[in-house]
């Protein structure tokens, strides 16, 4: 089984520690290889971001399903592209917001997601609302950390998330708990062990853990998306921006 994951940002550097990842999260056998963007944007905090790695997730996609891979990972709690890249290609393409939400509604009563940026809740808002989950949802909160500074105080970082995770059990009425950026992977068992010290332990999810069971378990059921959810686009003429003939 070959799983592919797009990192979807132009930002290569990320590119060995996503693989490694995602190889922790797999059962042996399991190939994992990443691919980034040519074109977009150094990471994804914005509609202008998200906007701007929808063509070339899309390629990559297509460019997956060519080679022979088995499924798709979009690597980015904005989920960006998805529903259109299930459009272009017959493979399953899985997304860690989505898997994780539903399976935060499948344990819990209603879970919280942790964001980097306060000018990204609303964007979580509408994420959720598309999946269906409002209702489950008990709130989202900001760390005020942007993607590209999560790693540079790796303590510190984890101290606001226990933080911020504790404010979302005890004030939100939070069941579970969902760290909503990828960068923030291999950090779920510390926040549920720091929340559990201070005595409101509930489970915490990994996405990127999530979204790699998700596609391995489409993969061995044979199964991918409804093409009548999904349907082929209709074939037309599309025009491309020129390099360089804009600059967002």
């Amino acid at each position: 089984m070959h799983i592919r994951i797009i990192n979807p940002v132009i930002t290569t550097t990320w590119e060995e520690s996503t693989r490694r990842t995602y190889t922790d999260a797999t059962r042996p056998g399991t190939q994992v290889s990443v691919v980034s963007l040519d074109w977009g944007t150094a990471s994804i905090e914005c509609h202008r971001d998200d906007a701007l790695a929808v063509p070339d997730i899309l390629t990559k996609v297509l460019q997956a399903e060519r080679e022979g891979v088995d499924a798709v990972i979009i690597d980015c709690m904005d989920d960006p592209g998805l529903y259109a890249a299930r459009e272009l290609v017959s493979i399953p393409v899985v997304g860690p917001a989505e898997a994780s939400m539903h399976l935060a509604a499948i344990l819990g009563h209603r879970f919280s997601v942790l964001t980097t940026l306060e000018r990204d809740i609303s964007m979580v808002e509408d994420l959720v609302a598309r999946y269906n989950l409002s209702a489950k949802l008990a709130s989202v909160h900001a760390l005020n950390i942007p993607v590209l500074a999560l790693s540079d105080d790796g303590e510190a970082t984890l101290r606001i998330l226990i933080e911020v995770s504790e404010q979302a059990v005890r004030e939100d009425d939070a069941h579970i708990i969902i760290p909503g950026c990828t960068g923030l992977a291999g950090l779920a068992s510390q926040i549920q062990a720091g929340l559990a010290e201070r005595e409101c332990e509930v489970p915490v999810l990994d996405p990127p853990s999530v979204v790699m069971k998700l596609a391995e378990s489409l993969v061995d059921l044979g199964q991918a998306h409804s093409k009548r959810t999904y349907p082929q686009p209709p074939a037309k003429e599309i025009r491309w921006p020129s390099e360089g003939a804009f600059s967002p």
